[in-house]
């Protein structure tokens, strides 16, 4: 389950979604989020999911890569649905049986808060499989540069930003090689209820966080050593430029949101979901 997680990993080739400008990537992905919360049907929710899987085989990323994220969140979606189906009162009966009811309004919102959830992590996962931490970085840091006038942190943010998302895989894999060690030491993690599998990854949960410190401290000494100040005084060996491949990127993602948008005003409310 540890390795199926590729948010922060990068998928290096080469494509038209890769050469995108990092800054482009990190906008276009906010507006996509923008265009999860306002869909409103399966109609738009069909859209998105179009536009993802055209932008993953232009990246020439396998959709399966993508699709990996999700299987490390199948209990919250899981839980979100049945939370949202169960618990939710407004609305006309589908199905009641004694007190336990099922509504029309339950059925919706668990639908819609699902599959916004799926869409998040894929669009998400999207722009750091195309974008090195690196460029990533570089990215936020020049568009939270505006700030610098405030005295806001900006490079210190993006730089802990892009080592967050950096070591997210890596921590990933460390805890999978403690997982499969504690597993040839008789350690059971899949047997058992909810409350029986949260105390058996205890003992993966500290040499985890100790691994972690250690990483951090060994970061912490290498910057230093390399007499690491922040921002003050850093060139880039790369200038970033906007391109013509930029212009037709914020392009489609505005056609997209027009879409959207065009959606929500002309169907009407519960209408196809």
């Amino acid at each position: 389950m540890m390795t199926n997680i590729t948010l922060g990993q990068y998928y290096p080739v080469d494509s038209p979604v890769h050469r995108l400008d990092p800054r482009v990537k990190i906008v276009l992905t906010l507006a996509l989020i923008v265009c999860v919360f306002l869909a409103h049907s399966l109609i738009g929710y069909a859209l998105i999911f179009a536009f993802i899987f055209f932008t993953a085989r232009l990246a020439k990323i396998p959709f399966k890569t993508v699709l990996k994220g999700i299987k490390p969140l199948r209990f919250i979606l899981i839980l979100t649905f049945v939370l949202n189906l169960f618990f939710s009162t407004a609305g006309n009966d589908l199905i009641r049986i004694g007190s336990v009811r099922i509504t029309d309004q339950g059925l919706r919102q668990s639908v819609h808060y699902s599959l916004r959830l799926l869409f998040l992590v894929m669009g998400t996962s999207l722009m750091t499989l195309t974008t090195s931490p690196i460029m990533l970085s570089d990215g936020m840091e020049l568009l939270l540069s505006p700030l610098k006038k405030l005295h806001f942190p900006a490079h210190e943010l993006a730089m802990m930003m892009s080592i967050a998302l950096r070591f997210i895989p890596t921590l990933m894999e460390e805890a999978d090689k403690i997982m499969k060690a504690q597993m040839a030491r008789g350690a059971d993690f899949e047997t058992g209820n909810l409350l029986a599998r949260a105390k058996a990854m205890v003992p993966l949960l500290v040499p985890l966080f100790v691994s972690a410190f250690r990483r951090a401290g060994d970061l912490a000494m290498a910057m230093e050593s390399r007499c690491y100040h922040g921002g003050e005084g850093r060139t880039r060996l790369r200038t970033l430029k906007l391109t013509k491949q930029d212009t037709v990127a914020c392009l489609l993602v505005a056609g997209l949101l027009l879409l959207i948008i065009l959606e929500g005003m002309l169907l009407p409310k519960g209408w196809l979901l």
